[in-house]
């Protein structure tokens, strides 16, 4: 017999001499799946913890980027005299989730970041674009 026969045969007779694995049973699979749902839960209450420790900081930088939205768009839409959309391609990069709606009666234009913050900037005539304060 050729050298390469005799491996294979060893390697057989190897592999029929080891012992079978262990059958694994319904209570590990059971345990599998409890400890599954433990770090889902965990990892969740992580999740909603970190967002309530972030919120404030979210909610000031929705503020901030509503307001130079505002009154960026009121001046590119009441001093230069440009459409509304073309307004809205100049958006600073991190700004696309703020949108811009034009008040043509009031002469100013709104930003708002959904469900966060809106700011208002009204054109003044010779003083321009000036925020509204809130309430």
């Amino acid at each position: 017999m050729g050298a390469l026969a005799l491996r294979s045969l060893f390697r057989f007779m190897a592999r029929m001499t080891s012992p079978a694995p262990p059958a694994y049973s319904t209570a590990d699979t059971r345990s599998g799946v409890s400890r599954a749902k433990f770090i889902a839960i965990i990892l969740g209450i992580a999740l909603i913890g970190y967002a309530a420790w972030q919120f404030p900081t979210w909610l000031r930088m929705a503020e901030v980027g509503s307001a130079y939205g505002a009154r960026m768009g009121c001046s590119c839409r009441y001093v230069q005299g440009r459409d509304i959309a073309s307004c809205a391609t100049d958006a600073e990069p991190g700004m696309e989730i703020v949108s811009l709606t034009d008040l043509p009666d009031e002469k100013a234009v709104r930003a708002s970041v959904p469900l966060l913050a809106s700011r208002e900037a009204r054109y003044e005539g010779t003083t321009g674009c000036v925020l509204i304060p809130e309430d």
